[in-house]
């Protein structure tokens, strides 16, 4: 499954590294004396990675949709939207999660456009939110006396109204394919702030947030998405001047 993923994201940031070649090499022969136009407006999208994981991952539903505006040059307001299903099963425990999240914050565009790109190398921060259930189905209790063999609990038990925030750091890669059609690839790496735990039982799973790991309140995560600019304005920025040698 893991192999799947990376394998995914492989040729996707490969397609995005090629995309980004062919652009500079179109605009090779154009000198700095045309003015740039820049298009600010919404762009809106969907995560393929959560489609995709849904139809060949058991036990796992997810879809997510994504939003920014460009506020200046080089800054983007930026949300996310979404909702993640997640059957968890392991030796001692089979539980399900689900729940909905919302994700807000910035990213900065450290990319420098050649005449005519709008693509961008980002680095964001976004602070996340996510409300879900926890479904204990069954559990195990352990016990290291062969005489006495671990027994199974099957007592299903439901915890909702659970809440989870986090802050999250995001690096991605975005190309304009088409005329206001892109193509972006993200990794996310994030750290929990607070959490409600039901009694006795660990979250294994949070929407938004993905999986949890023992002793650290680390986590990561990825993304690769198509969206489309709605142009709303466009502004000219004036060509740079040509020094010349005295």
């Amino acid at each position: 499954m893991m192999k799947t993923k990376l394998t995914l994201l492989f040729f996707i940031s490969l397609f995005c590294s090629a995309q980004i070649s062919l652009a500079q090499k179109k605009n090779e022969t154009t000198t700095d004396t045309v003015p740039k136009i820049e298009k600010y407006g919404i762009r809106v999208g969907v995560d393929l990675a959560k489609p995709i994981r849904t139809l060949i991952e058991d036990g796992y539903s997810g879809f997510e949709i994504m939003g920014d505006f460009r506020v200046t040059k080089k800054f983007y307001a930026a949300l996310e939207l979404g909702n993640e299903k997640k059957d968890w099963i392991e030796p001692y425990v089979t539980s399900k999660t689900s729940g909905s999240y919302a994700k807000i914050g910035f990213d900065y565009n450290a990319y420098e456009n050649w005449l005519g790109m709008e693509n961008a190398i980002t680095l964001g921060l976004r602070y996340g939110f996510s409300t879900f259930k926890q479904e204990l189905l069954s559990y195990r209790i352990y016990t290291d006396n062969p005489a006495f063999p671990s027994q199974v609990i099957n007592e299903p038990q439901e915890f909702s109204g659970l809440t989870a925030h986090w802050a999250e750091v995001i690096i991605g890669v975005k190309t304009e394919i088409f005329n206001n059609v892109y193509l972006s690839i993200n990794a996310q790496i994030k750290r929990r702030i607070t959490e409600d735990q039901p009694e006795n039982f660990a979250n294994l799973y949070i929407p938004g947030f993905n999986r949890t790991y023992d002793y650290s309140k680390f986590g990561v995560g990825y993304g690769y998405s198509i969206s489309y600019l709605i142009p709303i304005f466009k502004k000219t920025e004036a060509p740079k001047e040509e020094t010349q040698n005295p």
